[in-house]
């Protein structure tokens, strides 16, 4: 999905082959063994754990004869088959570029039903495993990391079974929009577990729909007869954060590209080095996504994406774009960008101001507008900490506040 060339019209299909729970960014695995090498090194708090993981892990690429890969890697199953003799999988959740998400049954706690997620038998998508299984061995408030093992040669790390992801529920509801207080309790929710990443100098790197779950995703059906179809209402939007492959430490090597296309940043884009607040403008990107029940930048490409920016948020700050190393995004210091052109029509044509997005001019969609402008700051150093929900006293964060408060 980070793919920088593809056509506007494959967007919509790159995202329904993300469809599963833990779904993946293909572009986002090219990151080096040395780096991965490097992030274990540097962890001294589990120096010890992961050596052993390491040796464990080399032992158990000795394979068995009856346990087969397919030629991308991923592991031959049925329903019915064991994995080491206690999880028995039940069906296919969802797949990506990763590897496998299957239901199975844990024999060895009371048959409960688990998620367990099946990595690919590659050197690049284990490595990224075995740091996902090292930072959910440090965290206790996003989502539940149950069991860990190496199955001939595919980590697998079974998580506690959630119900749909949120790109998932708006795709199986006709991508119609949340409601607004479903938004207030979602946007509560990850704002509250994307503070605590950020306090334990964590950032997840990978926001998106996808990658932010229901804890139960039923719903009452309603029949609306202004649309003539049926829609879709959660029961209870409570939602988890998953996916902690690309997470990276403050200290970690820092890789120059980060995050699904749509929910990039702009310093990532003009390559201008990023940190915790990449994440909130992914937050920001995620919120109006389920205002709006579609994507809000809907592009492939950098330039592209750079223009829609403008039209939605206004001129990108000079200081930003006289530090880029991207230069041939430039022309005499703003974006070198052509609105008569096919592309400029484009964006003209399908993106607007923010506020003129509004369905509503109720005080709680002035306030979600509100925050997610503050989210959206062009200059990482001027856009919300997620800190300052607590510290600041500016009206505008205080209304914030107040709407946020569950």
């Amino acid at each position: 999905m980070a793919c920088e060339e593809d056509s506007r019209e494959g967007t919509c299909k790159d995202r329904d082959r993300d469809w599963h729970h833990y779904s993946k960014s293909s572009g986002r695995s090219r990151r080096s063994s040395r780096r991965n090498r490097d992030r274990r090194r540097r962890r001294s708090h589990s120096h010890h754990g992961s050596s052993s993981r390491r040796s464990h892990h080399r032992r158990s690429r000795k394979r068995s004869r009856s346990v087969e890969d397919d030629d991308e890697g991923h592991l031959i199953y049925h329903s019915g088959d064991m994995l080491r003799a206690r999880y028995e999988i039940v069906c296919t959740l969802g797949e990506g570029a990763f590897g496998k998400v299957v239901e199975c049954i844990d024999h060895s706690n009371d048959g409960a039903r688990v998620a367990l997620k099946i990595i690919k038998n590659i050197d690049r998508y284990r490595e990224a495993a075995m740091s996902e299984v090292e930072v959910l061995e440090n965290l206790n408030a996003c989502v539940h990391m149950l069991d860990w093992f190496d199955y001939h040669g595919h980590v697998c790390i079974a998580f506690e079974l959630l119900g749909l992801s949120t790109y998932d529920f708006l795709k199986e509801n006709n991508f119609q929009p949340f409601p607004i207080e479903h938004i207030r309790h979602m946007a509560y929710q990850i704002i509250r577990a994307v503070r605590f990443l950020h306090k334990n100098k964590l950032t997840h790197t990978d926001l998106k729909p996808e990658n932010i779950l229901f804890i139960n995703s039923d719903y009452y059906m309603e029949y609306n007869p202004e649309m003539k179809r049926d829609e879709r209402t959660l029961k209870n939007p409570d939602v988890k954060i998953v996916d902690f492959g690309n997470a990276t430490y403050e200290h970690e090597h820092h890789t120059s590209v980060v995050s699904t296309r749509h929910y990039r940043a702009p310093e990532v884009i003009l390559d201008l080095g990023w940190d915790h607040s990449c994440d909130v403008w992914s937050v920001g990107c995620i919120l109006i996504e389920y205002y709006l029940g579609s994507t809000l930048f809907q592009t492939h490409d950098s330039k592209e994406h750079l223009a829609m920016m403008e039209r939605v948020l206004g001129p990108i700050p000079t200081n930003l774009l006289q530090k880029t190393k991207k230069r041939r995004y430039i022309h005499r210091g703003r974006l070198d960008w052509d609105p008569h052109s096919s592309s400029g029509r484009y964006v003209r044509k399908h993106c607007k101001p923010l506020k003129h997005y509004m369905s509503c001019q109720g005080e709680a969609h002035q306030q979600l507008f509100d925050l997610m402008g503050k989210m959206m700051e062009y200059d990482p150093a001027k856009r919300l900490s997620l800190d300052q929900q607590k510290r600041l006293n500016c009206e505008c964060v205080v209304s914030i506040r107040a709407w946020l408060s569950p």
